[in-house]
């Protein structure tokens, strides 16, 4: 089992965190909970061990009961809103779920599977049709929408 290091941080700087990961469990997650609290289609997470995370700052939390009843403590900067990772309401987590948004190394960690994929939007399972906008500059207009 090959394992990596990565560092990770809230967008604003004051949370910050390195952890010890396997590549291979870098996941989509469909779930509707995951599209709310993300304001996206899906959420692309990787699990590390207790053991294998150090977090450096003071995260706020709640608590969400998910569909199937189980507790899970999601994690946040409190100045800037970063979502960070989510863990089982347990005293002493198995895991916890890293976003991958938060991760300096993101673009190397191609996920290797997806969840709760019936919740998915039909669209989100093959992007590849649509079409890109080009990088604009300060010079240059916002590109004209359809409407």
């Amino acid at each position: 089992m090959e394992r990596i290091q990565i560092q990770g941080r809230c967008h604003c700087g004051v949370i910050t965190y390195e952890a010890s990961i396997n590549p291979d469990y870098v996941v989509i997650c469909h779930c509707t909970d995951c599209q709310n609290i993300s304001g996206a289609p899906y959420r692309a997470n990787v699990p590390v061990l207790p053991e294998n995370f150090h977090l450096r700052g003071q995260p706020k939390t709640y608590v969400k009961t998910a569909d199937s009843g189980n507790k899970v403590v999601h994690a946040f900067c409190g100045d800037c809103g970063s979502a960070l990772y989510s863990q089982d309401a347990v005293e002493a987590p198995h895991a916890f779920l890293l976003r991958l948004g938060a991760v300096k190394q993101r673009a190397q960690l191609v996920p290797k599977k997806q969840g709760f994929c019936q919740s998915a939007m039909p669209w989100a399972m093959d992007i590849s049709g649509i079409p890109k906008i080009p990088i604009r500059t300060k010079s240059q207009p916002p590109a004209k929408s359809g409407n």
